[in-house]
């Protein structure tokens, strides 16, 4: 099962078909020969702590230690982008002056945890890539080489268990050989995710300093929630009192004018009375669109489902909604989900350019995932005032993440992830595509 998840995350980030698959294989030969350059390095700065006493080692360990580390960020690089695998990195080594940052490397936990890696990369994370593309040329050897030289090797001419001496025992190598290609191929992606997994439970930050980021975050947070919360209430006092509240002291004094009049001109206290029924309705829309931003009903009522279709059904754009969702979630994550689609979904119609929108909402190993694609000209940039900014704070006050897509020519595409586990059966009636 394990080696099935990976094989089909890596899947998912290749490509299917055999496009993906020779580059899963060229992907681990290329991680088994990085191996020697870790090997390397590795034995550098081991070579640097052992002459530490003599002095040479304090001017050679920095040097050392910053080769290493840009080769392992360069592992991580390669496990996000190749297998969709995340792994956070240890805080930057430390800058000193002199001899005194030789022993600022030594206190620090990430390079050791980066010396640890480099010498049980070439045990373990080598020998595991290098399989698919022995097997590979190994069975190349033996379907395309074997046949044309298998009489010259002599007598005792053993491919695998096939003693080859005979024309149908070269036939059975050369299948056999075909088999060994089609398993190192097979193999390619599920080694590729297995060795991503491997390299993040070798090369992810240590405990500690996770733990001091998640007190800063969840202190920048907070700040961020309280500024917005303020934000919010101003801007609610402010559409109250240009809005509603402005249409109600209308109301009320047309009121007054009416019960006045409803004595000497019957007719004109009517035609007033009319003109308050009116207002009092523009009032009550005020309120309802009030309402609305803050926590649209149809969420409360059906859940993020339907109230994605009816952003959907509400923009001018084709939209096309998909939805896998289990049941219902807590109320701060399907609020933080539909803020974000409704912002993105604004953000393509007034600058994506393009006609057609993608929503898919689904729920898998305990991630809410919602991922919007246009096909408008792309170029999106998070500093560029677009909102992204935004909605990158609001997923951040529930753990959530934001993955852009945008190359310039287009498509874009935005992922949104928040941890969360379904808290009710299934209410939305958004089941399928839309």
């Amino acid at each position: 099962m394990t080696e099935r998840r990976a094989g089909t995350a890596v899947r998912g980030q290749l490509g299917e078909g055999s496009a993906g698959t020779a580059r899963a294989l060229l992907r681990c030969q290329l991680l088994s020969l990085s191996a020697f350059a870790v090997t390397a390095l590795g034995a550098l700065v081991v070579g640097a702590l052992l002459l530490l006493p003599v002095g040479v080692g304090r001017s050679l360990l920095p040097g050392a230690a910053t080769l290493l580390r840009r080769l392992s960020d360069r592992y991580r690089s390669w496990a996000t982008r190749w297998t969709g695998t995340r792994i956070s990195p240890p805080d930057p080594l430390p800058e000193a002056e002199g001899r005194r940052r030789a022993g600022a490397v030594l206190a620090d936990e990430g390079f050791w945890q980066d010396v640890r890696w480099s010498w049980l990369e070439p045990w373990v994370g080598g020998p595991l890539v290098a399989v698919p593309p022995t097997l590979v040329g190994f069975g190349l050897f033996g379907a395309l080489v074997q046949p044309f030289v298998w009489r010259l090797l002599g007598p005792d001419n053993w491919y695998a268990f096939v003693l080859v001496d005979s024309t149908p025992s070269m036939l059975a190598a050369a299948v056999l050989g075909l088999l060994f290609v089609a398993a190192g191929l097979r193999l390619a992606p599920v080694v590729l995710g297995l060795h991503a997994r491997w390299t993040r439970r070798a090369l992810a930050a240590p405990y500690t300093t996770e733990l001091v980021r998640r007190v800063e975050h969840l202190t920048d947070t907070r700040a961020e929630v309280l500024d917005a919360q303020a934000s919010e209430l101003r801007r609610i006092e402010r559409d109250l009192h240009d809005g509603a509240q402005a249409r109600l002291v209308a109301l009320g004094m047309t009121l007054d004018a009416a019960t006045r009049l409803l004595d000497s001109d019957p007719a004109a206290a009517r035609d007033l009375l009319r003109e308050v029924r009116a207002s009092s309705a523009r009032a009550l829309q005020d309120l309802r669109d009030l309402v609305h931003g803050i926590h649209p009903p149809i969420l409360t009522d059906r859940g993020l489902g339907d109230a994605v279709r009816s952003l959907a059904l509400d923009s001018f754009l084709d939209v096309h909604v998909t939805v896998e969702l289990p049941g219902r979630f807590p109320a701060p994550v399907e609020a933080a989900a539909y803020f974000a689609v409704a912002e993105l979904l604004a953000n393509a119609a007034k600058h994506g350019g393009g006609r057609e929108v993608t929503i898919r909402l689904a729920h898998a190993d305990g991630t809410l995932t919602a991922t919007v694609a246009d096909d408008g000209r792309g170029g999106a940039d998070p500093g560029g005032g677009s909102g992204l900014r935004g909605v990158a704070r609001r997923l951040s006050t529930v753990d959530g993440t934001l993955a852009l897509h945008s190359p310039p020519g287009g498509p874009t595409t935005v992922t949104l992830e928040i941890p969360c586990a379904s808290s009710s059966p299934k209410t939305s009636s958004c089941s399928g595509t839309g």
